[in-house]
């Protein structure tokens, strides 16, 4: 019977270890997605809320990357390193169970962007904070937030929806498809201001004509941009008038109609933007020496090293002597510091893998693409999706992502995005698997070199491309030439 008795209770303390270890996960996630800025602030709060959680004198050394390979190869994956555990753990079974003090993150950090706004709305918080106005589902809620994300300055949508559609599964593990993406936008389209997330200059104008439903006119404007485009481009009211049938003081009145709408919907909110800084700040920073060595140092900020505070610990051990003797009163400050211990022990441990996933997660990045990080040659950056950094660094798919699409790594070559070091594999060639990146900076090369008299058609340019060992169909030099802005041959001729 002992032996059975001491069977549960191992059985129980394992599970609790579990539970607890997954409260931990849980927060560790949620840290993760925060920026720079607003984890410094968060640790503040926590240590402000918690009086037996105090802030280490000796900073947190930086992390190097060991030797010339840019990896710690011996390091097993997991978010097995974040630190012992508390024996003093809560039942949680599940996420639901956690106490709602041990899940508050300040998450409000832009989505791919680590900057200091100032106090006035961004035209991207302006946006963000109509999400909640509609009735999406989760999904749906992911694909409009992200195509938020992927609007330019003046509001409009410059990609194309079946590359954001693979930007989704590549930086987010979201399965999605073109036809969803399209019913995203059309969401999208229906925030204010009128005209955000158009992808031409004539469909910005015409949501704003459809929505003006008070306009009289409103007809005659919609029959005006969708009928004749091209000639009101080109100030050719004459045909206008004629076409449409309309009087001079008619087509008066729509000049000056058309004058109303706003040719660009995001520039309101950039105008708070300019008053405030637009620092991006960098999470990483990784330096190259002439000799081949790569050094990577994870940016702690002012984030310092927490403990649980000493005199919690052996109040807790002189409360465990004489619990059987404490008073009421006492029994109520045990239990009142045992959960603020218990908290703070977690918050610790939550801290240690979140600094644990990113290191790894750089790490491999840096493995993946040593070449670019030695050369800085953004054609020799190869084809890698979020499954190859997981299965390098040993950590789940869904931390990686969260990690590369927030995060910013500082070169000896610039500044960039996490999620910029990765791209589909674009074609087989005799040399292996090219990324997509490495055929358009290719083609660009090629266009940029051209005859301005006598520019390359699309015909000419795959010819071209096959010479250079990369066989690709016209329709694919067509869509990476208008990807990059660079318009038809005709179009290009000087």
């Amino acid at each position: 019977m002992r032996q059975r008795n001491e069977q549960i209770q191992q059985e129980l303390m394992l599970q609790t270890l579990q539970q607890n270890l997954s409260a931990q996960q849980v927060i560790a996630t949620r840290l993760t997605e925060l920026s720079l800025e607003a984890l410094e602030q968060r640790v503040e709060n926590e240590c402000m809320e918690n009086p037996w959680l105090e802030k280490e004198s000796v900073p947190t050394e930086d992390i190097p990357l060991a030797g010339e390979r840019g990896d710690s190869e011996d390091e097993e994956g997991g978010w097995d390193n974040a630190g012992g555990m508390d024996d003093m753990a809560k039942d949680y079974r599940t996420e639901d169970d956690i106490p709602e003090y041990l899940l508050q993150t300040r998450n409000d950090a832009e989505d791919g962007v680590h900057m200091e706004y100032s106090e006035a709305q961004t035209f991207y918080d302006m946006l963000m904070s109509q999400v909640g106005e509609y009735n999406l589902t989760e999904h749906e809620q992911q694909l409009v937030e992200y195509l938020i994300g992927s609007l330019d300055d003046n509001g409009f949508l410059k990609k194309d929806l079946w590359q954001l559609a693979d930007e989704m599964e590549i930086y987010h593990a979201v399965n999605t498809s073109e036809g969803e993406m399209e019913k995203a936008l059309r969401v999208l389209q229906q925030f204010d201001p009128p005209g955000v997330g158009a992808r031409s200059l004539q469909e910005c104008l015409l949501i704003q004509a459809r929505r003006d439903y008070k306009n009289p006119l409103r007809a005659q404007l919609i029959q005006l941009l969708e009928d004749s485009y091209d000639d009101f481009i080109h100030k050719h009211w004459d045909r206008i008038q004629r076409r449409m049938k309309l009087s001079r003081t008619q087509v008066e009145a729509i000049q000056r109609e058309i004058m109303k709408l706003n040719p660009r919907p995001g520039s309101a909110g950039h105008e708070t933007e300019a008053h405030g800084s637009m620092q991006i700040t960098p999470d990483f920073f990784v330096e190259t020496d002439a000799e081949g060595h790569i050094t990577m140092t994870l940016n702690q900020g002012n984030v310092p090293d927490l403990i649980v505070s000493p005199d919690a610990q052996e109040k807790l051990k002189r409360y465990e002597a004489e619990k059987d003797h404490i008073s009421r009163a006492e029994a109520e400050d045990m239990r009142f510091t045992r959960s603020y211990v218990e908290r703070g022990q977690i918050f610790i441990n939550a801290l240690a893998m979140r600094r644990d996933s990113m290191i790894r997660t750089m790490e491999a990045i840096i493995r993946l693409q040593r070449p670019f990080f030695l050369e800085g040659d953004e054609t020799l950056l190869k084809p890698m999706i979020l499954d190859d950094v997981a299965n390098l660094s040993g950590i789940s798919i869904s931390v990686v992502s969260r990690v590369c699409n927030s995060k910013y790594v500082q070169t000896s070559f610039g500044t960039y995005p996490l999620k910029w070091f990765f791209s589909h594999k674009a074609a087989k060639v005799q040399s292996g698997d090219v990324s997509n990146r490495k055929l358009m900076i290719t083609l660009k090369k090629l266009i940029e070199s051209e005859d301005r008299q006598n520019p390359l058609n699309d015909e000419q340019l795959v010819k071209m491309m096959e010479e250079k060992g990369y066989p690709v169909a016209r329709r694919t030099v067509a869509k990476y030439r208008e990807q990059m802005g660079i318009p038809s041959a005709r179009m290009r001729k000087h």
